[in-house]
């Protein structure tokens, strides 16, 4: 190391220590609450945005028809639109309703019906079936669980053919549906468009086989010819109501005469024996009256089980599982049921 003049080296001074900058309490908290407003912010916006997509695909399921809401029974009306049946007072009394009704007490309705918007508030299109069950529960039962009904609400409703096409469509495809009925689908919605009925089989069952909207025009113009004189129109079988349909296309001056003798027929086997003198004849003779015995049937509760009784058969819906029951047991209960009725 080198001298200056007067004999001094240059003073070592070590090098000065490097500060320590420690975050104090205040810092840290604020640096700790920044990092959280960052994070959260971040978070929001991304909530907001999954929310956004939310709101975007319900609304899009919604006009679709994909929501299922529940309403309340007394809150749909279901005389907006004819339904399809013709008798709709024997479904809602047949053994296939109590057959749905077990069903919906045990499992619940498991399908929706739909509803679709009017000034007047709801009015049914699908699943007469449905809830009409879903109100004899809550008659019988008083159950809340059955007050209100699940349903798919129809918020765009197009045209009055379109709701018709939509009404028959499930029935249509479970080949649930008599010709007669789908028949009379397509009088009614004529009688609303002001057009001809057997034109408009085509648009209301235009998934069917052409063969089979033929067939529906067969029926259309019975109906039409014989205007309310079948008293049995579900029972006409598909063949039959055709041949019959051709004679009285064929020969319009019969048509008085098969009213008439229609009118005395008490029984769907009298109402057949008639239309089918009728087709092989192309003419019908005016017959006597002959009394014909009805098939009676009547019904009533024992306890929670109901019993139908018809010639030939006795049946009992109840709550019981008879498979559990002891074979014994009910062999001895069906003995002494069959002793007091050979002692009656």
């Amino acid at each position: 190391m080198s001298k200056n003049k007067f004999g001094f080296a240059p003073l070592e001074t070590p090098p000065a220590p490097k500060r320590r900058r420690e975050v104090g309490p205040m810092g840290a908290a604020v640096r700790e609450a920044a990092g959280s407003l960052e994070e959260s912010t971040e978070n929001l916006v991304e909530q907001r945005r999954l929310n956004a997509a939310d709101a975007k695909e319900w609304r899009r399921a919604k006009g679709e028809g994909r929501v299922l809401v529940e309403i309340a029974l007394d809150a749909i009306l279901t005389d907006g639109l004819p339904r399809d049946r013709l008798d709709l007072d024997a479904v809602a009394a047949s053994d296939e309703m109590e057959e749905l009704k077990t069903s919906i007490r045990e499992r619940g309705q498991k399908e929706p019906i739909e509803v679709f918007v009017t000034e007047s508030g709801y009015q049914l299109k699908k699943g007469w079936r449905r809830l009409t069950a879903m109100r004899q529960l809550f008659k019988e039962t008083a159950d809340e669980r059955f007050a209100h009904v699940t349903a798919r609400i129809d918020e765009d409703a197009a045209s009055r053919i379109d709701l018709y096409i939509d009404m028959v469509e499930e029935n249509v495809i479970r080949e649930d549906l008599s010709f007669a009925e789908m028949a009379q689908v397509a009088i009614i919605a004529a009688q609303e468009e002001g057009e001809g009925a057997a034109d408009l089989v085509s648009r209301i069952y235009s998934s069917l086989h052409k063969m089979k909207r033929s067939y529906i025009r067969s029926f259309v113009h019975l109906l039409q010819h014989l205007e309310g004189a079948l008293p049995f129109p579900k029972a006409v079988a598909r063949n039959l109501g055709v041949e019959v349909s051709r004679r009285l296309q064929a020969e319009p001056d019969a048509v008085q005469a098969l009213r008439d003798e229609l009118s005395m027929s008490e029984t769907p086997e009298a109402q057949a024996n008639v239309l089918r003198r009728f087709a092989d004849a192309g003419a019908v003779q005016p017959a006597k009256p002959r009394r014909v015995e009805r098939n009676v049937k009547y019904e009533f509760h024992v306890g929670r089980s109901k019993v139908t009784a018809r010639k030939g058969e006795c049946r009992i819906l109840s709550e019981v599982d008879f498979s559990s029951v002891d074979r014994k047991l009910l062999q001895r209960a069906i003995e002494a049921f069959d002793e007091v009725l050979k002692g009656s």
